[in-house]
């Protein structure tokens, strides 16, 4: 089971010079798409855990396209391991103009990581 969201990184995003975008907003995605996932298989939007490992690969600047997706690795009785992947698809080139971007020909990874979600019992509805 996956689930992908895609979602343009705004000037709200930016947190530091450059229109550089806080990690955190990653993982923001991330639960939105655990979320997705929980829905998908439980009937239930669960908890976000714990996560085990995050990895920052690349910066993430205002304007750029951010995918994100997830996909439920391992279960438990309650549990359920996910892994991530965000991925940069567009960016901006404001050196050609104020509204010129670029459709990445390979996607560049930002952001990876893995973490366990749980949906008690009484809430499973699948």
């Amino acid at each position: 089971m996956q689930s992908t969201i895609r979602v343009r990184m705004s000037a709200h995003d930016a947190h530091y010079g450059g229109n550089l975008v806080d990690g955190a907003r990653m993982l923001q995605l991330f639960g939105d798409v655990a979320t997705e996932l929980l829905i998908l298989r439980d009937g239930d939007e669960g908890l976000f855990k714990a996560y085990d490992m995050v990895e920052f690969c690349a910066p993430v600047f205002a304007g750029d396209y951010i995918e994100a997706t997830g996909s439920i690795i391992s279960e438990g009785k309650t549990s359920r391991r996910m892994e991530f992947v965000a991925k940069k698809v567009i960016a901006p080139r404001p050196d050609l103009n104020d509204s010129a971007c670029d459709v990445l020909e390979e996607p560049i990874v930002v952001c990876r990581a893995t973490g366990t979600c749980v949906v008690p019992k009484d809430k499973q509805r699948r």
